[in-house]
């Protein structure tokens, strides 16, 4: 691993500062678990590492009845060990459960796994469907953009040198609604997603039709899907299989997967429609709930 210098700010305005200060050769670290293994084999090679962890506002968790507020750095175990964002956003606490190991979850952030912008990210799709905001600080100040359009290619976002994430913002939760989000791997647990998929559904007070929905998927592209037409095609559908079907046959149709080790471009578009099915049929249920 090449030498590099590190510094930790305490404040947002700091950290911006040390940021715009080095150029572009500095690298920002909230859980640290991608950046470091990056700078090992040399992906990344960043005169200065700054750590953001000591910043209070990026450790923020914040559950209310006009939303969520999640600091950039707050580690994957804060999340699924909350009872009420296991409640109203599951599909977050989903993800949260199963990026990496248990070790790697102590030190993990959601706000970091959107950042490092992989394709297979597995909070991306479930930061999308239920309607996360991403707020930016940098030079020119403060900026919001929602998550669906923060990444931009296989690594790669709209942070501009200087700018990092500070926190993320999700709307209140509507009544009657559920979410969900699950993968498929070749192995049980600590892998990468060879598809992965995210829903959140609001029914009607009967649970009998649905009111709204979104679908975004992981793996099929070279960035995180939001498949709008496909969670359009549910509103005002009674639920269904038949429902459920065509809002599966329409995500498949904005996949597009790439033939690799991990799966043929076949077989994960196959999986896509497989997934999405389970995956709308679960937040139904926890919509019911």
């Amino acid at each position: 691993m090449r030498d590099f210098e590190y510094e930790a700010p305490k404040s947002v305005a700091e950290a911006v500062q040390v940021l715009s200060r080095h150029n572009g050769s500095a690298r920002p670290l909230a859980g640290g678990t991608d950046l470091i293994d990056q700078i090992r084999t040399g992906r990344h090679q960043p005169q200065v590492v700054v750590d953001l962890k000591k910043i209070p506002e990026l450790s923020v968790l914040e559950n209310s009845a006009t939303g969520l507020r999640l600091g950039a750095a707050v580690p994957c175990y804060r999340i699924y060990g909350d009872a009420g964002i296991c409640e109203t956003y599951a599909a977050l606490a989903d993800s949260a459960r199963i990026i990496g190991g248990v070790q790697i979850q102590s030190r993990a952030s959601v706000g970091g796994n959107l950042c490092n912008s992989g394709p297979a990210a597995d909070s991306t799709p479930s930061l999308i469907v239920l309607g996360a905001v991403a707020v930016i600080a940098g030079p020119a100040g403060r900026r919001e953009v929602p998550v669906e359009n923060f990444c931009t290619g296989p690594g790669k976002n709209i942070l501009a040198p200087g700018e990092f994430l500070v926190e993320l913002k999700f709307p209140a939760r509507a009544a009657h609604s559920g979410s969900h989000y699950r993968r498929f791997i070749p192995r049980n647990e600590m892998d990468i997603a060879v598809v992965g998929v995210a829903a959140s559904v609001v029914l009607d007070a009967k649970g009998e039709t649905f009111v709204s929905a979104r679908i975004a998927l992981g793996a099929v592209g070279p960035t995180p899907i939001y498949a709008k037409d496909a969670g359009a095609l549910l509103a005002g559908q009674s639920v269904s299989e038949e429902s459920i079907g065509n809002a599966a046959d329409a995500a498949k149709a904005v996949a597009s997967p790439l033939d690799d080790m991990r799966g043929t471009k076949e077989f994960r578009t196959h999986i896509t429609g497989v997934l999405t099915r389970r995956v709308l049929e679960e937040a139904v249920k926890r919509a019911r709930h």
